[in-house]
């Protein structure tokens, strides 16, 4: 799984993160959020898989199509498009408040505590598709202040398109005075980060939480044909602050 084998885990000064997915569970945000649709309709048909793959569809066809939307607006109209694709009756209330949901998205158990011990070894920035108000409601939940916070609002447009990491790249070295190789990019999402990143030569590591390397499952994650090469692989965050200590203990 490794592309470079000559360099360690530790080598590095900066992790820079995906948040939802990797920090945040939004799989369990997003199917939480889909209840009152469901219980709306009196609807027992739409499982949380399928709930999943059919965001997967619509959130990454509409990043594409409008770049310039904030992503509660994108949110509120993925779950009118899924509301359709399933025959289920939505109104602009519950539109909107799937729109609104990230603030109830849960974090991952060990997301704060693995958050607090890498900080003390790396500096930690996130780069997300959510908007600046999103990300702060998110924040609270992750335990540590980040050393930089950039997304999709900031940049005009959504991962994957490479053009946020061109400006990930870019503010690290302006904010930051850190360059591409002292960068490890920290994801759960294949498609929306580690394809894209891998393409402007950041070196990976893949939190595979779903572990999809084992069970085939994709999520609310748009499905590649395969699977890209990441440096680093780990299940958890736990398991990768677990990596770094061992590391150091060397």
């Amino acid at each position: 799984m490794k592309k470079n084998k000559n360099t360690g885990l530790n080598d590095y000064e900066v992790l820079t993160f995906d948040c939802y997915g990797t920090l945040i569970d939004w799989e369990t945000g997003i199917w939480d959020a889909f209840q009152p649709l469901i219980m709306s309709n009196g609807y027992i048909g739409l499982t949380r898989e399928r709930a999943l793959e059919a965001f997967a569809v619509f959130e990454s066809r509409m990043e594409v199509e409008t770049p310039d939307r904030i992503y509660p607006e994108i949110l509120s109209s993925v779950h009118a498009a899924v509301a359709g694709e399933f025959g289920l009756r939505t109104t602009g209330k519950l539109d909107a408040a799937f729109g609104d949901s990230i603030a109830h998205w849960p974090a991952f158990p060990d997301t704060a505590d693995a958050l607090r011990y890498l900080k003390t070894q790396f500096r930690l920035v996130v780069v997300s598709n959510v908007s600046r108000a999103g990300f702060a409601a998110s924040q609270r939940k992750l335990g540590v202040e980040f050393d930089a916070v950039y997304t999709a609002q900031d940049i005009g447009s959504y991962k994957p398109d490479p053009a946020n990491f061109r400006y990930l790249l870019d503010r690290l070295g302006e904010d930051l005075g850190l360059g591409k190789k002292q960068v490890l990019h920290t994801a759960q999402s294949l498609f929306h980060d580690h394809l894209p990143a891998a393409s402007l030569g950041l070196a990976t590591a893949w939190i595979d939480r779903q572990r999809l390397s084992e069970t085939g499952s994709w999520g609310a994650t748009h499905k590649l044909d395969e699977v890209p090469v990441t440096d680093f692989l780990f299940h958890s965050m736990a398991e990768m602050a677990a990596a770094v200590a061992a590391g150091l203990r060397k």
